[in-house]
């Protein structure tokens, strides 16, 4: 958190990023009965724009001092792109799962990610990606940035200076840029121009490959040991967990309860949105058809397009 009287300014980063289904490898099974996505059904891969994310909160902790702290919201599994978040340099990782939280639509996970943010309570920027791939709704950030009351950049490109309690950022807007001044702090959303993502650094690779949230090692611990019972089990879990802690590799994990969150608030209860359909797209016509630019051209295209089922 910046201070001006300090000698120093440092600023403290939040970083929401998510773990996604590789939506280039769609298949029937993508969704369930119940219209949410069958994440077992598809490879997982680190969101693209929360990478630049990433990179943007890095490049502030390290022009300006400060630290990073990576947050995503999902099964066991989000695990993974915590690592590779500290494994590129953030400081801190937190994991926020619960099962009341499946079946979360943008309103229910901006909801639960504000209320983490609210729990760690000391931050300058919250970064995220502009949208996320599985979804393409860029609602999450902008709905975090309301619930924090706080004010919101979208398409951010570049820090451009940061003073005191005031930043002034460059941000695309299609057809060109403007540069932006606010007071911190606020919520920026990244886009894939604003800078090149860092690669993993070996030492820290070494250092925190072995970096798990406890929900990971009560799964290590039930494939590992399938005839034990629960009390030994839960000693085993509890004897990882503190030698992990011990090493700094304990990664941290919220659920609801410890966020304060309103589980009618979360998960399909808290969720109005309803997924119809998922499919993939497919175009594998070639060549290409000559519209006359007359009324009836135009209707003949539209029929054309409504029988093709590419419309209605």
């Amino acid at each position: 958190m910046y201070d001006c009287g300090a000698e120093s300014v440092a600023y403290d980063s939040i970083v929401l990023v998510k773990q996604v289904p590789d939506t280039a490898n769609v298949t029937a099974d993508a969704m369930k009965e119940d219209g949410t996505v069958n994440r077992g059904a598809l490879p997982a891969i680190f969101n693209p724009e929360d990478l630049h994310a990433l990179e943007a909160a890095l490049e502030v902790k390290e022009r300006f001092g400060g630290t990073v702290t990576a947050m995503t919201m999902g099964p066991p599994k989000a695990g993974e792109v915590l690592r590779d978040c500290l494994f590129r340099g953030a400081d801190r990782a937190i994991l926020l799962t619960d099962r009341r939280a499946a079946g979360s639509d943008t309103l229910a996970t901006s909801y639960i990610l504000a209320q983490a943010v609210k729990t760690i309570a000391r931050y300058d920027f919250v970064f995220a990606g502009r949208q996320a791939i599985d979804g393409d709704t860029a609602q999450v950030g902008p709905q975090c940035a309301q619930k924090l009351g706080i004010p919101q950049i979208t398409y951010l490109e570049e820090v451009v200076s940061l003073e005191g309690d005031t930043v002034r950022i460059r941000r695309n807007i299609g057809h060109g840029w403007e540069v932006v001044e606010t007071r911190l702090p606020i919520l920026a959303t990244v886009i894939e121009t604003a800078n090149e993502p860092r690669p993993q650094a070996a030492r820290r690779v070494m250092r925190m490959k072995h970096a798990r949230a406890t929900v990971e090692i009560e799964g290590a611990v039930r494939n590992g040991m399938p005839d034990a019972d629960d009390a030994a089990r839960q000693a085993e879990v509890k004897k990882r967990a503190e030698a992990l802690r011990q090493r700094g590799l304990l990664i941290e994990q919220w659920g609801l309860d410890e966020i304060g969150a309103d589980p009618a608030r979360c998960g399909l209860s808290g969720s109005p949105t309803k997924v119809y359909r998922i499919q993939a797209i497919v175009l594998k016509k070639e060549g290409h058809t000559q519209v006359p630019a007359t009324e009836e051209g135009v209707r003949g295209m539209i029929h054309e397009l409504v029988v093709d089922r590419t419309l209605g």
